[in-house]
């Protein structure tokens, strides 16, 4: 759901266009990184055929020969440099609007996005390549129950190595990474930080609960930094 920025470095970049493939596949907290793409000269070759853009990423800044131009993707594959993180989601702060919680006469808990994808006008992906402590959403990551990146997975202990998947998905599963490079700690799991907040595991089944029971692990928080 949610990439969730904890004491990481400043300044991070917005100028990078998203391929149009991947665009509403993030959800936030993926590693990602840069493909090349074909250029469309202003004017020209509109068509089919090319990755879509807003009129800036065409300003001949950013291309290469006048040929391609960089563009940011989910899919990894060996050598791939450099590797991001993505703010960018499809729900909770990734929505213009928020979230309307109740509906009529308050019979839900969850409700429906109002709003656009927070890259859907420009369609520019917020990244972070700083090093870092952040958090991502349990949704957000590798989360096969016995190896993911889950409360689940009783092995997993603070400092193992964390890994990206050929989608960019965090793992410490070493079979399940695009090639053998870390690109981030383990810290824990943890809460929302809410103090206030009834979670599910006090009040059902089959949620890995934090201690006390009373309100549940959401997000796996670890420290960014590829290589180490």
């Amino acid at each position: 759901m949610a990439l969730k920025i904890l004491q990481s470095g400043m300044n991070p970049l917005g100028q990078f266009d998203c391929l149009d493939t991947d665009l509403t596949n993030f959800k936030g907290g993926e590693v990602c990184t840069l493909t090349s793409v074909a250029w469309r000269q202003p004017g020209f070759g509109s068509g089919a055929g090319f990755d879509t853009n807003v009129a800036d990423v065409e300003d001949g800044y950013s291309t290469s020969g006048g040929k391609t131009r960089p563009a940011v993707t989910l899919q990894l594959v060996s050598g791939h440099r450099p590797l991001f993180l993505a703010d960018d989601g499809t729900t909770g702060y990734g929505t213009l609007f928020g979230q309307v919680i109740g509906a009529t006469g308050g019979q839900t808990t969850s409700g429906t996005n109002l709003g656009p994808h927070t890259a859907a006008a420009s369609g520019k992906m917020t990244l972070w390549d700083k090093e870092g402590l952040y958090a991502v959403t349990l949704d957000a990551v590798d989360t096969t129950v016995a190896t993911g990146l889950v409360p689940t997975n009783t092995t997993i202990t603070c400092g193992d190595p964390l890994f990206a998947t050929t989608v960019g998905l965090l793992t410490p599963n070493t079979g399940n990474r695009f090639e053998n490079v870390t690109v981030a700690r383990f810290v824990e799991f943890s809460t929302d930080g809410s103090l206030v907040t009834t979670g599910k595991g006090s009040i059902g089944t089959g949620v890995i609960a934090a201690p006390g029971g009373f309100s549940a692990f959401t997000r796996a928080v670890f420290h960014y930094q590829v290589g180490v």
